[in-house]
């Protein structure tokens, strides 16, 4: 089976806690012969560390929310090689984007680098190198994602945002109340795994996804089994198969042992 995991509220808590069970049964899941696939919004330099906790040397690996798929290779210079890196032009949905949210925070990905960004962002959101740049540099080229950050906004006004923007040529997911990701357009962890599964050979039938955030909607419906976690909103628990205990209870552990 391919096994779909987010980290973020999934795998690891808000605290960047990897509890024992929960590596234990993701060991268990790949001694059994599954292909455990991490699958996050994290930027690939904040994956590979988790993998490289849960014991994961050689797999597959969708990072930035799908603009990004990496296959772990402990002989390659970074752990790692690239296998598919989607992109687009940043320009005009940041033009955007500045007009409705003047005091918001931007920043752009540069792939196994870090990123580059309007003002520095809290210690520990982004991983890598930060490079504060004026705003128009952030398109001096295509980029995977834009980030931004707006704490003085809602979730529910970050989506009214982008509606009324018409972000028909970007893929777009509202993190928590003061966050969004910008992708390039029907890129999302869901078109990435089925590029992923296609290339391991695994049946559609086969497929696991465990999530928690909006950003997992698309991979929770593209599984054939969508787990959903306990503490996810209504709407991501709406788009899986099934719901599992939240992630204080280890409900990806669950998950993980009825696959055993």
């Amino acid at each position: 089976m391919l096994v779909a995991l987010d980290i973020d509220g999934t795998l690891v808590t808000y605290d960047e806690v990897l509890s024992d069970a929960a590596r234990d049964a993701v060991a268990a899941v790949r001694a059994a012969g599954h292909h455990v696939v991490l699958a996050s919004g994290r930027s690939l330099i904040a994956m590979t560390p988790i993998a490289a906790e849960l014991k994961i040397e050689e797999s597959w690996i969708v990072a930035s929310n799908g603009a990004v798929t990496a296959r772990l290779d402990p002989s390659a210079d970074m752990g790692y090689t690239l296998e598919r890196v989607e992109t687009f032009d940043p320009q005009p949905v940041l033009r955007m984007l500045k007009e409705e949210l003047p005091h918001a925070r931007y920043a752009v990905e540069d792939v196994g680098v870090g990123f580059r960004m309007t003002e520095l962002f809290p210690d520990g959101e982004l991983n890598g190198e930060h490079r504060v740049v004026d705003f128009e540099e952030l398109w001096a080229g295509h980029v995977t994602r834009v980030v931004v950050r707006s704490p003085g906004e809602t979730s529910a006004e970050f989506h009214e945002i982008a509606a009324r923007l018409g972000f028909d040529d970007v893929t777009y997911a509202v993190g928590w109340s003061a966050w969004m990701d910008i992708a390039p357009q029907g890129v999302t962890k869901a078109s990435a795994l089925e590029q992923v599964r296609k290339e391991l050979g695994v049946a559609a039938g086969n497929t696991v996804a465990v999530g928690d955030g909006s950003n997992d909607i698309d991979m929770l419906r593209w599984a054939a089994r969508g787990v959903a976690m306990g503490h996810a909103a209504e709407a991501v628990r709406a788009a899986a198969n099934e719901v599992t205990a939240s992630i204080e209870d280890d409900g990806v552990v669950k998950v993980l042992r009825s696959l055993l």
